[in-house]
Order: C-alpha cells, then structure tokens, then sequence
C-alpha cells in the first residue's frame, strides 16, 4: 500500500509531462534528424592568385614590410563564406629580401598572410613558376604555407608527402584532391627528388586517380594547369586530359594557366559517384598585373555538393559564378590593387575611386565573364553580388 502511495504521484507526473509537452518539439527533433542525413557543402574556385612586382611594390608599407591584405576587401566576404576555397598560387615564397616578379617570381610573406585572412584553405601549387627558386624556394613556399595552416598540393617535400592522397572531410562529405602542370617553364626537376612536382602525365595521372578512388571518398577533384595562353578556347591538350580524367572517376575538373577565362561546363561522368560533374578549363587571372582585355579579368567559380546519407547519394547541387575585375589604381589610401565584383558596375552606387571610364570598362569585363563562362553551357548560374 505504501508502495502504491509512492508510485501513483510518479505516474501521475509522468501522465501529465506527456499531455502538456508539445508534439512540435518531437516533431522538430524528428525533422532535424533526417535533415541531419543530408549535407550540403559549397566550395569556391580561383584561378591565378600572381604577384608581379609592382604588385609587391604598392603593396609595401615600409622598408621590409607589405600588406596585402586590402586587395581582397570587396571579394573576401565570399571566399570565407563557403566551407572550402581554392585558388592556385602561381608564385612562391622563397624568402630573402630580394623579391622579384617575372619571370622567375619571389613573393613576401605577406602574400601569403593575406590569402590566409580572405579565407583560402587550399592552394595549388602544381604550376609552371613552382620551381623559380629552385627547389629551395618550392620547399619554403611549403613551410610557409604549413606554418599558416593552409592545405597545399601539387608540390611536394618528400616521396611521402607526394604519395599521400590529399582527403577532406567536412560534415560527413569526404573529398579527395589532385593537381598538376603541364610545364615548369624548362627548368629541370631537382635531381634525385622527382617527387616535388606532380607532371602532367597520363601513366601517374591515372595512377593517383585509382589511388584516390581506393579510398571511397565521395567525390574527387582534380586541378591541372593546362592550356595556351591567352587563349580563351580550350585545346586539343586539354580536351584530352579532360577525357583521361573523367574515364578514371574524376568528379571535378579545375584548370588555369591561360590568363584568361574559358568556359566551365557540364558532363557525364563514369566510375565516379556525381552523374553530373563539371570542368572548368581556365579560371583565368584573380589578381595579376596584366592589364589587357581579359586578363584583369576572373571569377570565383562556385559550386555545391549534397550528401544524402539515408538514400545512400551524392550530387552536385549548385554551380553559379561571381566575375570580377582587378583594379588597379589611386585611391584615398595610396596606390592600390583591388579586385572587385565586376558586377558593380552595373549598381547605382559606385566606389568612390572607379571614374566613369572606369565603369564602363569594368562593365565590359562583366559582360566578357558572362559571355565566356556559358560559352558550352547556358544552365551556369550568374551569382548576384549583395
């Protein structure tokens, strides 16, 4: 009887919890469980991220300092929006206070401080000035970039380091990425170590992709730097590779080289787990100085992938792109590279620095974007600037 006593006001309790409790907040955890079974991750492409030496030169701020970091101010809102951004660094650190742009590149630091603030996560490093410090110079740009904390790939500072298949892991949605070039501008490998740059070249090209496969990740991206340049039409070098790389189970293909943009667009893949993928021959110039039509001009190549854990699928689910425009003039904080939305130009308000020969230029440069980007694939989304 004490028992009962104790028991009913515990039942009771329980009885009126259940009542009064809403059915939204099960309902809710419901929802979020399934919504937790499907992810969807966005990533952001540039193309050549270069540093000829005027670049350096406005960016200097004293005898041995520079700040690079006001060249991104319009642009960096988006890099560090999406969970993963790459861009290839086509210069390196060397170090030394002998810095130099064309054609053997030798950057500050402080280039590389400011790709880490824009929130760039990683860069390629596979291109045809990765060796215009010899090895030396390829190996510093290496510790630069590990002592940031930004990924790398495409060169390399070991056997092992080269042999390691670079998987990411966001939210559940694995992710492997390759990168080569096609040339080192004739400067010969460092002998007795291959190994720090990754050749374009078909037998090791298929080789890493049957690697990276062996490792089910759920997509794989592949970087090459290809192309003629200044060209705005891939050619026969690229379609060909294009071809290798999809037959092997690439899912993203990424390229630059050409200083100027040529068209991204869609294809079928085989032994890959998209049905869809895309490739995006050349992503042109992000910041440079070159100065002629189309090659001050770039874009951040946007695009998603969504994971849906319960229906056991994985699928592309947005590309769009946001063209942009490096200027380069005075502003109220001196003489300055900026790289810019080339998209303003066609807003109501502009910065105070773009004169009316400005816009009308940039606007130009907008327009070429547009036209180039779709050139094989009209369904590639313009992505509105805020």
């Amino acid at each position: 009887m004490k028992l009962l006593k104790f028991i009913l006001p515990i039942v009771a309790l329980f009885l009126l919890y259940v009542i009064i409790t809403p059915k939204a907040t099960i309902g809710e955890e419901t929802k979020n469980s399934v919504q937790d079974s499907v992810v969807t991750i966005s990533f952001c492409m540039v193309g050549d991220l270069m540093c000829h030496s005027v670049q350096f030169e406005y960016a200097q701020v004293k005898k041995d300092s520079f700040n690079f970091k006001p060249v991104y101010r319009y642009v960096k809102s988006y890099i560090e929006s999406v969970d993963f951004a790459m861009g290839n660094l086509e210069t390196v650190l060397g170090g030394g206070k002998k810095f130099s742009g064309f054609p053997f590149f030798n950057s500050p630091d402080a280039y590389l401080e400011a790709l880490k603030y824009s929130g760039f996560d990683l860069l390629m490093t596979s291109n045809n000035h990765c060796l215009d410090q010899k090895k030396e110079g390829l190996l510093r740009t290496i510790d630069r970039l590990n002592e940031k904390k930004i990924h790398y790939v495409g060169t390399f500072n070991s056997q092992r380091d080269r042999d390691s298949i670079r998987i990411y892991n966001i939210k559940g949605l694995t992710f492997a990425v390759l990168a080569y070039t096609f040339s080192t501008n004739g400067i010969p490998l460092p002998s007795g170590a291959p190994y720090t740059v990754n050749m374009l070249e078909e037998k090791l090209l298929v080789s890493d992709l049957k690697r990276a496969k062996e490792k089910n990740p759920d997509i794989v991206i592949v970087y090459f730097h290809w192309g003629d340049e200044y060209q705005r039409y891939p050619n026969a070098y690229q379609k060909k590779f294009m071809k290798v790389s999809v037959d092997n189970g690439a899912d993203i293909i990424l390229g630059s080289h050409p200083h100027v943009l040529q068209p991204v667009d869609f294809y079928a893949t085989k032994n890959a787990n998209l049905d869809t993928g895309i490739v995006a021959y050349s992503l042109g110039n992000f910041v440079s100085n070159q100065r002629k039509r189309y090659t001050d001009s770039g874009t951040i190549l946007n695009f998603s992938i969504t994971k849906d854990v319960a229906k056991d699928s994985v699928y592309l689910s947005d590309v769009s792109f946001i063209p942009t425009y490096v200027f380069k003039g005075n502003t109220s904080n001196g003489r300055e590279y900026i790289i810019l939305p080339s998209e303003i130009a066609t807003k109501d308000t502009l910065p105070e620095f773009l004169s009316k020969g400005d816009r009308t230029y940039i606007k130009q440069c907008f327009n070429d974007t547009k036209d180039i980007i779709t050139a094989y694939n009209k369904k590639i989304i313009l992505q509105s600037i805020k």
